[in-house]
């Protein structure tokens, strides 16, 4: 008799080449950005085939053909709902804890694409039904890009929220963060042995530069760079571990884009991974495949936190999802004064000239809300290393990170002190030595 694991296996290498015979196999053309117009993304409730864990069968960027598996029911729903509506497949991949299955279509029909959502969201196969938006990562160009001081003390950000006293405590040991960005630059001196996962969810329509992406390395740099070792900078959290999923891509020097496609795939990623922490330091409409991906993470128990657009709106992705706690940057991050929803909502961390990381071994100062959320995920990993009293397991995340409530800069010292009140903070004038920490 053939052993059961060879018999799933088998069943499994059918159904994956039944499945790639129904669909039109992707481009192998890199896809332009005003592509996206025409894509949309479809999900279908998945009940019969036994899916893989989430995040464990991406089906990588809209160039790469690859084969996978699902119930020959939802297959045909699939090819008959692509054919009655004039749809293309481009890619799919599955969220087995939410139990659907996504499919990225290209509308060949021609038709308008708003009129052909409300068709499809009236169909009654079809779970959700939205456009493949597109969001942006929120930092600025840096003034200059001359800037190269590997000194400890150039970061007044992290002086002013006094994490120097917070790592007597804990340096976020063991937290595994989330980054979902573009790629970074691993091999960066001030990142040894801090990124112990990489995978890249934009696949070869983007390829990254050899020497790493820019905004994932300055977010990388702020939460985990590492502590004594005579280079560079210091981490808020530099005992963390970094999970790097790159499901941005550079435009230029100063933006990045995600869509929908890539950061879905690193929702599911983080999930699967059982990460303590995701990052989103970036911004777009609102999306409900995301926002469904978010609220299952946070009912995990992982914490989540977002930076607040440059136009300090709430309304879009990941701002409105109830629970993502949204980060701006002092003294409001905008250039003018918070909106009242704002003022309720986000918290304030540094995020103007910070000194961080830069692709190639380098250093660098950036701006932008992007760095206040990355110093906010600092100040959770130092958290989330510690052990939770009683009663404080189910605060609000804003109650645990500004204990001292809203509208001062986020002070790890006296956050810590709240779970910890036997620990006492310094006032401190100037930054200790390195070899202090």
């Amino acid at each position: 008799m053939m052993p059961r694991r060879l018999l799933q296996l088998l069943v499994a290498l059918c159904l994956g080449w039944v499945c790639s015979c129904a669909f039109s196999a992707p481009p192998e053309a890199p896809m332009a950005e005003h592509e996206s117009e025409s894509l949309l993304i479809v999900a279908l409730a998945e009940k019969g085939y036994s899916l893989p864990a989430v995040g464990g069968t991406p089906r990588a960027a809209y160039g790469a053909t690859q084969s996978y598996a699902l119930s020959p029911a939802t297959q045909r729903v699939a090819a008959e709902i692509a054919r009655s509506h004039g749809l293309e497949w481009r890619a799919a991949w599955t969220i087995a804890p939410l139990k659907l299955h996504c499919i990225l279509f290209r509308i060949t029909s021609g038709e308008d694409r708003d009129q052909l959502l409300e068709r499809l969201k009236a169909d009654a196969r079809i779970e959700l039904a939205q456009p493949l938006h597109q969001f942006e990562t929120l930092s600025e160009a840096a003034a200059s890009t001359d800037y190269n001081d590997p000194y400890w003390a150039l970061q007044r950000g992290f002086t002013r929220m006094e994490v120097s006293e917070a790592q007597r405590w804990t340096r976020g040991e063991g937290v595994k963060v989330a980054l979902i960005d573009t790629g970074l630059d691993a091999a960066h001196p001030d990142l040894q042995g801090r990124v112990q996962v990489q995978r890249d969810f934009v696949g070869p329509s983007h390829p990254a530069p050899p020497q790493g992406e820019r905004h994932g390395t300055q977010m990388a740099g702020v939460i985990a760079a590492v502590a004594n070792n005579q280079i560079g900078i210091v981490g808020v959290a530099p005992q963390a571990r970094l999970l790097s999923y790159r499901a941005c891509w550079e435009r230029d020097s100063a933006s990045a884009r995600c869509d929908s496609f890539t950061l879905a795939q690193a929702l599911g990623a983080a999930i699967a991974a059982d990460a303590d922490i995701i990052n989103l330091s970036l911004g777009g409409p609102a999306d409900p495949l995301l926002s469904l991906l978010t609220r299952y993470a946070l009912n995990r128990g992982i914490w989540v936190l977002g930076a607040l657009p440059v136009n300090g709106s709430l309304q879009g992705f990941p701002a409105n999802v109830m629970g993502v706690q949204i980060v701006a940057m002092e003294p409001g991050g905008l250039d003018g004064p918070l909106p009242p929803s704002a003022i309720s909502a986000a918290l304030l961390a540094p995020g103007r000239d910070v000194l961080t990381l830069s692709p190639g071994g380098r250093f660098d100062y950036a701006s932008g809300s992007s760095l206040a959320a990355a110093h906010a995920t600092g100040l959770a990993a130092l958290m989330r290393a510690l052990p939770t009293p009683s009663g404080n397991a189910r605060r609000p995340l804003r109650d645990l990170l500004a204990p001292q409530g809203a509208g001062s800069t986020l002070n790890a010292c006296q956050a810590l002190k709240a779970l910890q009140p036997q620990q006492q903070c310094r006032a401190l004038n100037t930054p200790p030595s390195l070899t202090s920490l």
